[in-house]
């Protein structure tokens, strides 16, 4: 078994396109929205914005906007108006905000004058601009609390009473629970390290498809070689590659985007049931296909199947009810939720428990079908 297992190693480290699948690809993936989330942390949206008043009042708006949505204000002349409406149309720009005439003067009025404020925008891309028109609207409160609060001082309430006029009639306590290191890398280092691991599968298929192809499995027959012990060698040589691969890639994540592991020895034993499903799923198929195109599709089907309703690409609460329900049948969803126990939520071995059940049962049902049809799998090998 163990010279079967480093018989598999060497030929592994001898195939580029394994490295490729198992290391380079999910590292790529984990570097490309690693970077995506740290330029959206740190830079700026371009809002254009036409200034029909340039007023000290206005100018102090445009500020109050940017600095509220951290946007960086591009200023365009009044005559570029009906381009840059069309430019919107067009999906070229998402929006455009306009200041009129005498804005500071009917924000100034003591007598409830009212102004508009305007904001062309895509329809089609509504969640870019939903954020610019809340913080219009709550500067718009400001400004109408500024308002009455000027009236109030006027009928000769004292400021603690002016205070208490204003007081919203109730208030946001926030306490956000079990959340210590929430962001995107917590998500997908985690989600793409679960998904790749499925891609042994294809690895091992091509191995036991090849052997038999290639009369290896039949000249065996010929030697003191168990057939159990070939089996469980190309296992154990596919579950270290799986466990490797798992060990690379969260330390991947650690080291170069800070990632916090939590438990380290609840993520080393989630890390083993989840090598161990993978590995158990890749014996059941290999003994069930016909050809490695066929193991391929399987595969494929498994592996982005499983990726899209486990929530390995987004968090899963994003998803329909029916959805999400059906994820609840994939293993990807237990090791990504199991994950996110340790990694976002600071739990322990304790707590995630239930999830390692499942990837045990899940592995340990591969394994009893891979035993059950290995039989037959030699029988076609030895013709």
């Amino acid at each position: 078994m163990w010279n079967i297992a480093r018989k598999e190693w060497k030929l592994l480290l001898k195939e580029k396109g394994a490295f490729f699948w198992l290391l380079a690809l999910p590292i790529a993936f984990i570097v490309l929205f690693g970077t995506i989330f740290d330029s959206a942390g740190g830079s700026s949206l371009k809002l254009s914005y036409i200034d029909l008043d340039r007023t000290d009042a206005s100018r102090a708006f445009i500020q109050a906007v940017a600095d509220a949505g951290g946007y960086k204000m591009v200023e365009a002349d009044e005559a570029a108006l009906e381009d840059k409406i069309q430019r919107i149309r067009d999906g070229k720009e998402t929006a455009l905000l306009v200041i009129p005439k005498a804005f500071g003067q009917e924000i100034a009025s003591a007598e409830g004058g009212q102004t508009a404020v305007t904001v062309y925008r895509d329809a089609a891309d509504a969640a870019a601009v939903g954020p610019l028109l809340a913080i219009l609207d709550n500067l718009a409160n400001g400004y109408r609390d500024s308002r009455v609060k000027s009236a109030l001082q006027a009928t000769g309430l004292s400021g603690p009473q002016q205070e208490q006029v204003l007081a919203a009639p109730f208030r946001i306590d926030d306490r956000p629970e079990n959340a210590l290191h929430n962001n995107g890398i917590t998500q997908y280092v985690p989600g793409y390290t679960v998904m790749f691991v499925f891609f042994v599968i294809i690895s091992m298929i091509r191995r036991f498809i090849g052997d038999k192809e290639s009369g290896m499995i039949a000249r065996m027959r010929s030697t003191t070689i168990k057939p159990i012990s070939y089996l469980a060698g190309i296992w154990l040589a596919y579950l270290a590659v799986a466990l490797v691969q798992c060990a690379v890639l969260l330390s991947f994540g650690h080291w170069a985007y800070g990632m916090q592991l939590g438990d380290v020895a609840a993520v080393a034993l989630l890390v083993f049931a989840l090598a161990l499903c993978g590995t158990g799923i890749g014996l059941a198929l290999s003994m069930l296909v016909r050809s490695e195109n066929q193991g391929v599709a399987f595969t494929q089907l498994i592996t982005m199947g499983g990726a899209v309703l486990g929530g390995l690409w987004f968090p899963i609460d994003l998803m329909p009810s029916t959805m999400q329900t059906i994820g609840h049948f994939t293993p990807q969803f237990w090791a990504q939720k199991a994950f996110q126990d340790i990694l976002v939520r600071g739990m322990h071995t304790g707590d995630i428990l239930a999830s390692l059940l499942v990837l045990a049962a899940v592995a340990l049902a591969g394994l009893a079908l891979a035993l059950f049809r290995f039989k037959a799998f030699m029988r076609t090998a030895t013709g």
